[in-house]
């Protein structure tokens, strides 16, 4: 007989290489090759992926743009405003879906809500290779959710899975989870890169000449991230993220690709004992509410996707005891705040060299974009002189290194958003200054950090 030859392969870009490296050569990442044993030659391994069931498309042909009829009522809505606007409208047909996140957040149940509401007027199949049909059931009792018309499957090989559904024809397909299936053409423990990577490309080609939709329930590293290559992120079309600490109430999805809809979107949940309810107003539960104004608190309005968020931003400044002043923050970028505190001396003269800094962002969203470095530096500085903001002001704006306030996208758009909240103070970029006059809104706009500081004052 002969003997296997052993290979490796990437968990980043999936590459494969012939003997262990401590270093990809292709993606340059470090202690990500894993060991895998590849489909002998001859076992027929890629016959079997080219068709899920023997169908390949021979009859292929070229088309003009114009020629390809577009159905408009190619979304089908998933029972929740908040998922619905995470997906940019609602599912597309044929379009593959991959939800991750921590154990416990609330994965299966979002997802078992979500095929209870579409199985009303589609139906749906729900394939569970982690656990029994009896728990599935239990679950969706638990939840009192009237889930009659799912189809549940309990199956963990692909090409059983995709029999199956050649026999239902479901128009929605969950797989729960992807780490759990496998298929005969690759000889590896499910789980690994290669079952992984093989596995997703069975389904995805099935829901593309099926036109069925399809959700992917995926695990999650202890850095966040889905599990397995990040070619599985690659060949979906869109990617779900969830966050926030499964130990508290709220649970928040992101969407951190999405083909068919903008990226970055947040939707926020609640967790009840009747699983994931959908939050109406997700601004009121990243702002504290304080009896009395306090020192290292400001107010700010990101934009997540197309949505303006309205946060807290909270700073405290306090004497360092150590040679090296800490810099910590928590949902915020730990280097963008180094930076900033560097700009505020060269050219706002004050110094915090000597001052241990933490900065962070109520409720546990995180916030990547600019628009957030001019609260920060208010906040730092309320927090350093112990000087009180007022209540109803808001700050937003992107400070340069030259000591210059950008302006930031839809800047008129994040003012309405806060007015209608009942903020009437805003501090921001003079390029953001709405065109029209907004009734009983005082607009301070600033081009250099040192006139918005003196605002402060």
């Amino acid at each position: 007989m002969a003997k296997v030859k052993t290979s490796y392969t990437c968990t980043s870009c999936g590459a494969v290489a012939a003997k262990w490296a401590g270093q990809c050569a292709d993606c340059g990442e470090w202690n990500t090759l894993t060991e895998f044993m590849p489909a002998p030659s001859g076992s027929g391994g890629k016959a079997k992926f080219l068709g899920y069931a023997g169908n390949v498309i021979e009859n292929a042909k070229v088309l003009s743009i114009n020629e390809i009829s577009i159905n408009k009522d190619e979304r089908l809505t998933t029972g929740s405003k908040e998922l619905d606007h995470v997906l940019g409208g609602g599912m597309v047909t044929g379009s593959v879906v991959l939800v991750g996140g921590d154990p416990g957040i609330g994965k299966s149940t979002l997802i078992l809500q979500t095929l209870v509401a579409i199985s009303k007027y589609a139906k749906v199949l729900y394939v569970t290779g982690e656990e029994s049909l009896q728990q599935v059931s239990m679950r969706a009792k638990r939840l009192q959710l009237d889930a009659s018309n799912i189809r549940l499957l309990a199956e963990t090989r692909i090409e059983a899975i995709l029999e199956h559904c050649k026999k239902e024809k479901p128009q929605v397909l969950v797989v729960d989870s992807i780490q759990s299936v496998y298929t005969d053409a690759i000889q590896s423990a499910p789980g690994s890169v290669s079952q992984l990577r093989e596995g997703a490309a069975l389904l995805v080609q099935f829901a593309k000449q099926t036109n069925t939709g399809l959700f992917l329930i995926g695990h999650v590293t202890k850095e966040g991230v889905i599990a397995g290559p990040r070619v599985l992120e690659h060949m979906v079309d869109c990617v779900l993220y969830f966050e926030g600490d499964k130990d508290s109430r709220y649970r928040m999805l992101r969407a951190v690709k999405n083909r068919f809809g903008a990226v970055n979107e947040l939707g926020v949940f609640a967790m009840t004992e009747l699983g994931l309810r959908e939050v109406s107003n997700p601004s009121a539960i990243f702002l504290s509410q304080h009896d009395q104004p306090v020192a290292g608190s400001v107010i700010t309005v990101t934009r997540e996707g197309n949505r303006p968020l309205l946060v807290e931003l909270q700073v405290l400044v306090d004497e360092s005891h150590s040679p090296s002043p800490r810099r910590v923050t928590l949902g915020l970028e730990q280097n963008r705040l180094a930076m900033l505190l560097a700009v505020l001396h060269r050219h706002a003269g004050i110094a915090m060299f000597d001052q241990d800094v933490y900065a962070n962002l109520v409720g546990g969203v995180r916030v990547a974009e600019t628009a957030v470095d001019l609260p920060l530096i208010c906040a730092a500085l309320s927090s350093f002189r112990n000087m009180p903001l007022k209540n109803d002001l808001v700050v937003f704006g992107e400070i340069g290194l030259a000591g210059e306030i950008r302006p930031v996208p839809s800047g008129e758009e994040r003012v309405k958003a806060a007015a209608k909240q009942g903020y009437k103070r805003f501090i921001l970029p003079k390029a953001n200054s709405p065109k029209q006059k907004i009734p009983g809104v005082e607009i301070q706009a600033v081009s250099r950090l040192e006139e918005a500081l003196e605002l402060l004052s």
